[in-house]
Parts: structure tokens; sequence; C-alpha cells
């Protein structure tokens, strides 16, 4: 039977990439990010937001494009999977456990604020994956015809010929 190790988040950044270099050249980057949910308590009814931490890394090209567009506050989409680890607190001598976000694909989600691009509401960024070994293009945006000045609604038949043979 086949298994899945899958995790999706929709999240802030909480700050700017980290990115180092291993000895064999692969680009790795560091990037926290927080998910929140909201849920009202039983017995006060107040609102109360709860927010997880998640540290996410991304290596290769993927890296190299986090550095470059992850921001801190930006909101991102990261798909990717779970790793699970432990280390030594060098201060206590305990050993303590990890969960890591090994990212494989990256969506920058939001307005194009702070890149270069002036204001342009709406959604969007890029979508990044990991193994990509040809660049994928985004689909250009559809934009609506302009509406003809009759007031009459339109049957989508207008731009038709009226030699019809029928």
């Amino acid at each position: 039977m086949a298994s899945v190790n899958k995790v999706i988040l929709v999240g802030n950044c909480g700050r700017d990439p980290e990115i180092r270099y291993l000895p064999s050249g692969q680009a790795v980057a560091n990037v926290s990010v927080a998910t929140s949910s909201r849920r009202k308590d039983r017995n006060s009814g107040e609102t109360i937001e709860d927010t997880q931490w998640h540290r996410v890394t991304f290596y290769d090209r993927l890296a190299e494009i986090a550095g470059e567009y992850v921001k801190k506050g930006r909101p991102i989409y990261v798909e990717g999977r779970l790793k699970y680890g432990t280390y030594v607190d060098k201060a206590t001598g305990v050993e303590k456990n990890t969960v890591d976000i090994i990212a494989t694909e990256l969506q920058l989600l939001g307005g194009r604020e702070g890149m270069g691009g002036g204001d342009e509401g709406g959604g969007g960024g890029g979508g990044y994956s990991r193994p990509a070994a040809a660049p994928r293009a985004a689909a250009p945006a559809a934009r609506p015809a302009p509406a003809p000045a009759a007031a009459k609604p339109s049957s989508g038949f207008d731009d038709m010929d009226d030699d019809i043979p029928f």
C-alpha cells in the first residue's frame, strides 16, 4: 500500500528567508510561516485566535526563488512533506524534537506590492515547484471584451452575418 506525507500551508512569513549554500553548492532557505485559526470560547463567548508557527525549508532553485521573492509578512502557499528530527539542546543537554516542512511547491499570494510592478490589485504571484525542469509560463489572464453601447442584452450572436442560407 502506498503512503502519503503531504502538508499544505497558507500563511504569512514571520521573517525574511535565511539562505545558505551547502559545500556541494546546493542552496537552502529557511523561513517561518504563521497560520492562524479562530474559535469562540464556550464560557466567555470571546473569539480566540490560535497562531501556529511552522519551520519551512526550501532546497535548490526553489530556495533561490524564496530568497528573492518571499519577504516578512507576505502571504504564501507552501506544499511539502513533514520531516521529524531531534537535536540536543546545548544549554541543558536535553534531547528535543523538531518538525520541519520540506517544501516542494511555493505560491506567492496577495498583491504585487514591492515587486516593481506598481499596485496591481487582486491575487496573484507566481507558482514555483521544486522539480522544475522547465519553467512554467503563467497563463495570460482573460480580459473581457468591452461591453457594446447598445441597451439591448447581447445574445451571443451579434457578430454573426445576416446571410444565413435558411
